[in-house]
């Protein structure tokens, strides 16, 4: 994925005003199973299993989560790894990522970011806010 580049207008502001309650218990239904608990991530999570596939990174500050915008972040979690792979054109990448579309609507999605968000250090919050272009 393609990351913005640094801007001085950071715009975060599809997670601001989120339900992080309602974000952390709906983390824990859909994403926990892979993504572990703490966000901590599968072991190993940066070694391809016996059919190529990467096991799921951590959302805390370990991952590279924050390292995308959040509306990549979004895409990624509704459409599914496939999809986003397929519409980037690569072939040499395969994603266990499901996609959530029609399983969790997209404020819920929205919800679960702004909670992974919410958890990172203040530092990671900043840097990962400069990878959000400003919006009109």
């Amino acid at each position: 994925m393609a990351l913005a580049g640094t801007n001085a207008a950071h715009a975060g502001h599809e997670l601001d005003g989120r339900d992080l309650v309602a974000g952390k218990t709906l983390y824990a239904d859909n994403c926990a199973a892979c993504h572990g608990a703490d966000l901590e991530g599968a072991p190993d999570w940066q070694v391809p299993d016996e059919n190529g596939v990467l096991p799921a990174p951590p959302h805390d500050e370990t991952g590279h989560t924050w390292h995308h915008s959040n509306v990549q972040n979004f895409d990624y979690t509704k459409l599914g790894g496939a999809k986003i792979v397929e519409r980037m054109g690569l072939s040499s990448f395969t994603s266990g990522m499901p996609g959530f579309e029609g399983q969790l609507t997209d404020d819920e999605i929205w919800n679960i970011l702004a909670f992974i968000h919410s958890n990172w250090p203040e530092d990671i919050q900043a840097l990962h806010q400069t990878r959000n272009p400003p919006h009109e």
